[in-house]
C-alpha cells in the first residue's frame, strides 16, 4: 500500500515574500513556511528567505511522509 502525497503549494501574493504550504492529503491543517526575500521588511526573527523557506518546507514533508510509511 502507497501513502498518498503531500503537496508542496507556493503563495505569493506580493513579489519576493509569501509562504509554502505543505498541504496533507489526509485532510490534516495545513503548515505553512513564511518567507521574505528583502531582509529589511522581515518583520519577525522566524521570516527565511525563500530558499531555506522551500528547504524547510520539503524536509517537513518528507518527514511526514515517512511517518506514514512507517505507521503501515
Amino acid at each position: 500500500m502507497t501513502t498518498p502525497r503531500n503537496r508542496i503549494i507556493r503563495h505569493e501574493a506580493v513579489p519576493e515574500c509569501g509562504s509554502f504550504e505543505v498541504r496533507f492529503t489526509d485532510g490534516r491543517e495545513s503548515k505553512f513556511f513564511y518567507y521574505d526575500d528583502i531582509p529589511a521588511r522581515r518583520l519577525r526573527p522566524e521570516l527565511l528567505d525563500r530558499e531555506q523557506a522551500l528547504e524547510q518546507a520539503k524536509a517537513f514533508a518528507r518527514a511526514e511522509r515517512d511517518k506514514g510509511w512507517h505507521q503501515e
